[in-house]
């Protein structure tokens, strides 16, 4: 079968198409015959931090398709099934943190971008009747990360207002997505102006141009909760709009790891500051019930054949996509 490998070099120039050998399945795993993937800005960080010292590598953490073969214990799915994979491995329920044996799908397991993908039963649900190919392909990372962040963390309500720094990523596109399917009211800030306009499309109430000053634009508004990934460059600024008791809920790091934070203004705040990252198996099943009864398809930005994984990957890299990009394995 061919899969997407990166060896011998960093970043996008490590990458190539080769033919492997498949696999035999254990017991309780399913064989899954690949539709389509959805690249993540963990695709880009993992190729990035990798050099010709590394190990091959098939990344990837998103994927939809059909099962063709399943292990003699499985028990939840049939050959034909088709399914969309959960890349968050070793977690099954909702607890405060993942377990010690919790990893990601694309680094360092084996990742999905590949013809074929073999994976525990656990990890794997049916796909929404309701959602294309394309769709399913781009959907589990970013919204299981989304709902937990939300819901699980930021406990977000109807009578909230919420505002997302960096609007235009997958995670980004479906935390709007969500917060609007449960009635909150949802500002966003973008360099692009053009990001911005289509997020207003979305149901965005207020779109902040990045390089303003946020205070201005919200006319002294405050919100109730700051759902933050951008990191050092936007924490501070996130952090000056929260009303008093406000809840800011962080999954990213982008533009840096490392901030300065004013200790005393924090504390006479009574901020609550919460970190979170992917999301547990029961969560899950909660997002993708959540999405149906909603009716909600993530945004799709571009979907690429197979071939040309670099373009997908540049598109990625020039941070110029609004919502997933995803790439077709098998038609």
């Amino acid at each position: 079968m061919k899969a997407l490998i990166h060896e011998t070099g960093s970043g996008i120039k490590g990458l190539r198409i080769k033919e492997i050998e498949s696999k035999k399945i254990d017991n309780k795993e399913v064989r899954i015959k690949v539709k389509t993937v959805g690249l993540n800005h963990r695709d880009l960080a993992t190729i990035n931090g990798r050099d010709e010292t590394s190990n091959p590598l098939i990344i990837g953490s998103d994927c939809a398709g059909t099962i063709s073969e399943i292990g003699k214990e499985v028990t939840m799915f049939k050959v034909g099934d088709d399914v969309i994979v959960n890349p968050s491995i070793g977690w099954l329920n909702n607890t405060p943190a993942p377990p010690d044996n919790f990893q990601i799908l694309g680094n360092p397991m084996q990742g999905t971008f590949s013809e074929e993908f073999i994976i525990n039963e656990n990890f794997v649900a049916l796909k929404p009747s309701y959602l294309t190919w394309e769709e399913a392909g781009v959907l589990s990372l970013g919204a299981l990360t989304a709902y937990r962040a939300l819901f699980t963390k930021g406990e977000v309500n109807d009578q909230q207002t919420i505002l997302i720094p960096g609007i235009g990523g997958g995670v980004a596109t479906n935390l709007l997505q969500f917060s609007k399917a449960v009635g909150a009211k949802v500002y966003v800030t973008s360099r692009s102006e053009e990001k911005l306009n289509k997020a207003k499309k979305i149901g965005a109430a207020k779109g902040i141009n990045s390089k303003n000053d946020w205070e201005k634009e919200l006319n002294g508004e405050k919100v109730d909760v700051v759902i933050e990934s951008v990191g050092a460059a936007t924490f501070n600024q996130s952090l000056k709009q929260l009303k008093k008791g406000g809840k800011l809920v962080l999954f990213g790091s982008s533009t840096g790891d490392i901030v300065d934070l004013n200790l005393r203004e924090f504390f006479y705040g009574q901020y609550t500051l919460l970190g979170t990252t992917m999301g547990s198996r029961e969560e899950y099943l909660e997002m993708l019930k959540f999405i149906e009864s909603h009716s909600i398809k993530p945004v799709v930005d571009t979907t690429y054949d197979f071939d040309d994984y670099e373009m997908a990957f540049n598109r990625l890299e020039a941070a110029e996509q609004m919502g997933k990009i995803g790439i077709r394995i098998n038609k």
